[in-house]
């Protein structure tokens, strides 16, 4: 579940290319579809939740799936309509990806993000996203001298029904940026990666849909983590 972004960087083409690449055959549910460019994101549309559920209806009552991947799906009601099809599929793990939503209205931010904590989080296998947005969401009244680490952030989403949390471009003190996939008690893995001058977009669904194609492959998670977070290096050094 995605939605479509014309610029072929992130939504369902980033969805579709990492999956590919992961040789997993991808069941794409258009959830809308951004009105962006390279620089920014002017507008998006939303399909109505009737649409995004026939849509995964009908797929679903021909083909079996291991694994989900909810990415931005525009509406409070598209999440509710999620939940209602994953309730169904209790079993298959769900990979979710918070994007940056900075860009949008602040009542649609803070709708749509209550229904994510409400609706899907408890449904919710893996919750990924960057270190700046899970804390702004999930822990803003931080107080603290330092950032939040990462099973800090994963605690705060266990709250929510989240076993596990990847919480990427976590700064570290050498320059580095680092990703790290928590659970409230331990980090299970970790990667570092080096910081250079470039701006990137679609990383994070790139990711998560690579993590998602590997659990569906039945890779441990532990193992698909690294594997994903080692994918996006190579598309990051190959300029992709």
């Amino acid at each position: 579940f995605n939605t479509n972004d014309p610029r072929g960087a992130g939504g369902l083409a980033a969805d579709l290319t990492a999956m590919a690449s992961a040789s997993a055959h991808v069941l794409p549910v258009v959830a809308g579809t951004y009105i962006r460019d390279t620089s920014e994101i002017h507008d998006h549309i939303a399909f109505d939740e009737e649409a995004l559920t026939d849509q995964a209806r009908c797929a679903l009552q021909d083909m079996s799936v291991q694994a989900f991947k909810v990415g931005f799906v525009g509406s409070p009601e598209n999440l509710s309509a999620i939940a209602s099809v994953t309730t169904d599929y209790a079993d298959v793990p769900v990979v979710a990806y918070m994007p940056d939503l900075s860009w949008w209205d602040e009542l649609a931010i803070e709708s749509y993000l209550d229904a994510c904590v409400e609706l899907l989080l408890p449904q919710t296998t893996v919750l990924v996203g960057n270190h700046s947005t899970l804390c702004r969401w999930l822990l803003p009244d931080w107080e603290g001298d330092r950032p939040p680490n990462a099973r800090e952030i994963a605690r705060a989403a266990a709250v929510h029904g989240v076993p596990y949390t990847l919480v990427t471009g976590f700064n570290a003190a050498d320059q580095q940026l680092e990703s790290h996939l928590a659970s409230p008690e331990t980090v299970l893995t970790s990667a570092r990666f080096e910081r250079f001058e470039a701006t990137f977009s679609g990383a994070g669904d790139t990711l998560s849909a690579a993590l998602c194609a590997l659990i569906a492959a039945g890779t441990d998670l532990q193992t698909a983590c690294a594997e994903a977070l080692n994918y996006l290096d190579q598309c990051l050094d190959a300029g992709f």
